[in-house]
């Protein structure tokens, strides 16, 4: 399938590993450029030796935790067509598990880092009348998972935004969607798998038999997840806006958490 993407401009927050790499690679397939946003320079120039030869990337090593960072990349990359927020990862633990800290530095990155990026781009697209926003939340804004409180309530947020956000964007020419992956076997999965299955199986090689309660058996891949990304952002997803479409085999359905 043509998605329409070749030429466009696409940034990627996160980009350099799981879910993040996936989607710049596929998107560099589709013929896009792109601009690449991670914390770390080292693994940016690792994610470019990934990419097709050809693919203009642009690298960026930035925290997106800072709002000013966000606005300087608009400044930097005015003609971004599709925006995938990406960048950001929540810990687990309980109300009283979580610390100030913790919380407010997850949240200043994940939830304000998408909400920053998005008030930085969106009068760029706005102004253009052309543009797609796509925010990789999660599914624990529906599995409601009390062990990983600051996940849960940061997603939900997320999706309320997207959804109230999207719902109006199309006068604008603007898209908005969401993602709501489960599981999904990038490397930071992995590793915990692995701390897992030796502390109850006695061995990480192990890791994958805990995943035999999920559906399918197993974990999402970081390429299922950016083909849907590509698809919500192309042309043949062009009625789509205010949506969050969960992935995750079926899991939240079955009021489970893993």
């Amino acid at each position: 399938m043509d998605l329409g993407l070749d030429g466009k401009r696409v940034l990627v927050s996160g980009g350099s590993r799981g879910i993040g790499l996936a989607t710049a690679r596929l998107f560099a397939e589709e013929g896009c450029r792109l601009v690449l946003v991670a914390r770390d320079q080292e693994g940016l120039e690792a994610a470019r030796a990934e990419l097709p030869a050809t693919t203009d990337v642009v690298l960026v090593a930035a925290d997106l935790a800072d709002p000013k960072l966000a606005r300087r990349l608009a400044d930097d990359h005015p003609d971004v067509d599709v925006l995938v927020n990406n960048a950001g990862a929540i810990p687990g633990g309980n109300l009283l598990a979580v610390d100030d800290a913790t919380w407010r530095r997850a949240w200043d990155l994940k939830v304000l880092g998408y909400v920053n990026m998005s008030r930085a781009f969106y009068p760029r697209m706005q102004a253009r009348a052309c543009g797609v926003i796509v925010n990789v939340i999660g599914n624990a804004a529906e599995t409601l998972d009390p062990d990983y409180i600051c996940g849960v309530t940061g997603n939900a947020a997320l999706v309320a935004f997207t959804k109230s956000l999207g719902s109006t964007s199309e006068g604008d020419g603007i898209r908005v969607l969401g993602i709501n992956p489960g599981p999904v076997a990038t490397g930071r999965l992995v590793k915990r798998m692995q701390a897992r299955a030796a502390e109850r199986l006695g061995s990480a090689e192990r890791w994958q038999e805990l995943l035999a309660p999920l559906p399918f058996g197993r974990a999402a891949t970081p390429d299922e997840i950016a083909a849907l990304i590509a698809f919500l952002a192309s042309r043949h997803s062009a009625y789509t806006s205010g949506t969050v479409v969960t992935v995750d085999g079926g899991a939240s359905g079955r009021s489970a958490t893993f």
